[in-house]
């Protein structure tokens, strides 16, 4: 049990900066002035701040904006992900909807092993609930109902993957820190009525899409309460997420109660793959903080079985060798290139020639020969990395 409780003390920190250790860089800088007026603070400090954050009660409403430049394509993920009420309780269905548009969620958390989320979505709501070994879901426009055992050993072997202090843990950054990337303190701010300190990730590459990561870190607890990633094509952030109101005391155990409604269809998961899955899924809906994406370079796949990276940190580049033509070889009826024609562009190099898809994020190149490069880059970088591996 008390492994279980340094894993809890350490869920903030590792969402922020565990992911980043192999691919940032840090640059030791000092906050600059703003509103409200804090102590000054270094970078590495503030790591080491989130790192000892010992937040493990919180409840509060969370809202998380995205924008991919797509916006034609909106509706079609919400559909596709279970948007509206698609009949399936099923979390991996229905928390995908959060990578489009704008959502309020409420969020509860008690420790590793109880937390709640909210989707509010007009007069729907889709509730996850985690409690000691049970995962449950409600989607309330279908009446089903989701449920799945997790494997108990979750908690322990968190725990025996994460740093023993906060400054362990901000050694591991330093130690593996690079050149691709700049951390420095950019100023203060308010967020859900706390003050906070502004921690400002960017690459240092140029080829990049993003222009930088800034996570607001609560100057009382270390916690992060508000994560924004920017496009370098300017305009809304790819990715706003954050507290609109947060607390920090022990919410009520009824939180954490889930009774099937009367005539809800009840579905049951796997016990073992699935319940791992649907922990991940409720780790990422509460954003950060609580399962926060990490920062840093682009990292694609490992060693056995994944796809060649080409380049590294911001710029790196993933291949994937498909063995099939792209779509539109003779294939693909005329309405469906045209669809695809639309979204892409036209791209020629040593490498052949191609078509590009973009977002404000993730560019990918697919070859005419069936070749897939895809990275968080430029479409310029994109097609000198096809060269290269010419």
């Amino acid at each position: 049990m008390a492994q279980t409780r340094k894993a809890s003390r350490y869920i903030v920190p590792v969402a922020v900066a565990g992911a980043a250790a192999a691919t940032i860089g840090l640059v030791p800088a000092l906050a600059a002035s703003g509103d409200p007026d804090l102590p000054e603070i270094t970078a590495q400090q503030l790591i080491e701040k989130i790192a000892a954050s010992d937040t493990q009660t919180l409840s509060g409403t969370f809202k998380i904006s995205t924008d991919l430049g797509l916006p034609a394509l909106d509706g079609l993920l919400s559909g596709v992900a279970g948007g509206g009420g698609s009949g399936s309780a099923d979390p991996s269905e229905q928390l995908t909807r959060l990578v489009s548009g704008t959502h309020t969620l409420r969020v509860a958390a008690d420790g590793p092993e109880r937390q709640r989320l909210t989707l509010l979505d007009g007069k729907n709501e889709y509730s996850l609930v985690h409690n000691g070994t049970d995962v449950w879901a409600y989607d309330s426009a279908s009446n089903e109902v989701f449920h799945e055992k997790t494997p108990a050993e979750a908690g322990e072997q968190r725990g025996e993957e994460l740093p023993g202090t906060p400054k362990q843990l901000a050694d591991e950054v330093l130690k593996a820190a690079g050149d691709t990337t700049s951390i420095t303190v950019g100023g203060t701010a308010k967020v859900a009525g706390r003050d906070a300190y502004q921690l400002v990730i960017a690459p240092k590459q140029s080829g990049s899409t993003v222009e930088s990561v800034k996570i607001a870190v609560d100057a009382a607890t270390g916690t992060p309460l508000k994560f924004t990633l920017a496009s370098v094509q300017g305009g809304k952030p790819v990715l706003d997420a954050g507290f609109t109101k947060v607390d920090f005391g022990r919410p009520a155990a009824s939180e954490f109660t889930f009774q099937v409604p009367k005539g809800a269809k009840v579905t049951e998961g796997g016990a073992e793959a699935a319940g791992k899955d649907a922990e991940k899924e409720l780790e990422k809906g509460f954003g950060p903080g609580l399962g926060a994406p990490g920062l840093g370079g682009p990292r694609f796949g490992g060693p056995d079985g994944g796809p060649n990276v080409i380049g590294e940190g911001w710029t790196a580049v993933a291949k994937l060798d498909t063995g099939a033509p792209a779509p539109g070889k003779g294939e693909a009826p005329k309405e469906v290139q045209g669809f695809l024609d639309s979204f892409g562009e036209k791209v020629t190099g040593s490498f052949g020639s191609g078509t590009v898809f973009s977002t404000k994020l993730v560019n990918a190149l697919m070859t005419d020969d069936g070749t897939v490069y895809v990275g968080a880059v430029t479409k310029d970088a994109l097609v000198n990395a096809a060269n290269a591996d010419k």
